[in-house]
């Protein structure tokens, strides 16, 4: 019998090293796929989770609440409660967020609320760290699996990125991520995609200047009167 050398032995097993890595390249990716939920935590950030727990140790929310989530276009929407009476509305957004960020703090947010319905503003602030429309999208799936997991019948309503002067390059972008989550959502049971920006451009196209503020990018009283003329019936 013939027995293979040593040296061959172990080109043997160089090349089997070689095809297995080859064979689960993808596997070798999912790690790095992963990372592109990890949120981009700040500190600002776990305060707000403090502030929503003392809050709610001082005044016990609602049962089962509409709750608004995502970044400051929710935190700073201060007439919720007024814009929509009767509605056990409850605001838990937190400024500057990002949906990874939401998947990251969906227990604190949203889901040990028990909500009746979860309305997410986010999206807004990814483009404008660089993130893809694919990137947002992926986050956006992930943060309906994480509240499906806890609550699997509980409507979730997203509202689309809105456009704004100061982020007027961003447009194609946003639209772009507007339209991938809203073709998702259709698929989605439960999950319902609200346009809030195209009500927002002019004639040409333009973000229309009355609905914002001194920065052009946060909204004014007007901004958020269009908002709740359009998001009301959603919440029946």
């Amino acid at each position: 019998m013939i027995r293979p050398s040593r040296r061959l032995h172990g080109r043997l097993a160089t090349l089997l090293l070689a095809a297995c890595l080859i064979a689960i390249g993808g596997c070798v990716s999912t790690p790095t796929a992963t990372a592109t939920l990890d949120p981009v935590s700040e500190p600002v950030w776990v305060n707000d989770m403090a502030r929503f727990q003392a809050e709610d140790a001082a005044h016990p929310p609602p049962a089962s609440p509409i709750v608004f989530t995502g970044s400051s276009s929710v935190r700073m929407w201060d007439s919720l409660a007024s814009d929509f009476p009767g509605k056990p509305v409850l605001n838990r957004g937190f400024g500057g967020s990002q949906v990874r960020d939401a998947v990251h703090y969906a227990d604190q947010i949203a889901i040990h609320y028990r909500p009746l319905m979860i309305v997410l503003y986010s999206g807004d602030n990814d483009i404008n760290a660089g993130r893809s429309p694919q990137q947002v999208l992926a986050d956006f799936r992930a943060f309906v699996a994480r509240v499906r997991k806890d609550l699997p019948n509980t409507p979730i309503v997203y509202l689309s990125i809105k456009p704004s002067p100061s982020r007027i390059d961003q447009l194609p972008r946003q639209q772009q991520t507007n339209a991938l989550i809203r073709q998702e959502a259709a698929h989605l049971r439960g999950v319902t995609f609200v346009d809030v920006a195209t009500p927002m451009l002019n004639a040409a196209g333009q973000p229309r200047p009355e609905l914002f503020g001194p920065d052009s990018l946060h909204m004014t009283r007007a901004g958020y009167d269009l908002w709740r003329g359009i998001v009301a019936p959603y919440l029946d």
